[in-house]
């Protein structure tokens, strides 16, 4: 059941006693299914809700006119939205594409931010998550500039085979910053 991955995750970084667990999962409301290739998000959208994947795969890439910069992928149980959209409340530069069938529930920003005004504990394990998720962009960007394309490969197998099961490898190249051919030719 959904409540129960997102309950995974938020306790993760910090443990939400009943009573303001009940509360807060009740704020997830906002219901999506997207089609294959359909998108959550483009550019120039102010983003004003925070998903959590309850099934399918999705891409959040940058455009350019040249090629599309892959910058991270969402699927069960994660969470997705363009985050400096959603934090700085100004146009998304981002897309964010379903790579299958997706369905998410949804939870506005201010719900998400009164409850955080009203709790303290889901607001330290939102400020714990994010501290998370920058130590993590933090080490992915320090392979993307310093590890050889196999360097790359391997520190991906480590951390996350599983993409290599539902996400097409064109874009998990792109993620890695190589060609779909170079990712051919280091994972058969």
């Amino acid at each position: 059941m959904w409540q129960e991955e997102l309950k995974k995750i938020w306790n993760s970084a910090f443990a939400l006693d009943d009573g303001v667990w009940t509360e807060f999962v009740a704020q997830w409301r906002k219901e999506k299914i997207l089609k294959r290739n359909e998108f959550l998000d483009e550019p120039g959208k102010i983003e004003d809700t925070l998903y959590f994947v309850k099934r399918g795969a999705m891409r959040l890439y940058y455009p350019l006119e040249e090629e599309e910069i892959c910058v991270g992928f969402a699927y069960p149980p994660s969470l997705i939205c363009s985050y400096p959209s959603f934090i700085s409340q100004q146009p998304s530069a981002y897309f964010i594409q379903a790579l299958r069938e997706t369905e998410l529930i949804g939870i506005s920003r201010k719900d998400f931010c009164n409850l955080m005004w009203n709790n303290i504990s889901i607001e330290r394990a939102w400020r714990i998550l994010q501290e998370k998720a920058l130590l993590g962009k933090i080490e992915r960007e320090t392979e993307l500039l310093t590890f050889t394309p196999e360097q790359r490969v391997n520190r991906l197998l480590q951390r996350s085979p599983h993409l290599f099961q539902f996400i097409p490898r064109k874009y998990i190249a792109s993620y890695l910053r190589m060609t779909p051919e170079t990712l051919s030719r280091l994972k058969p």
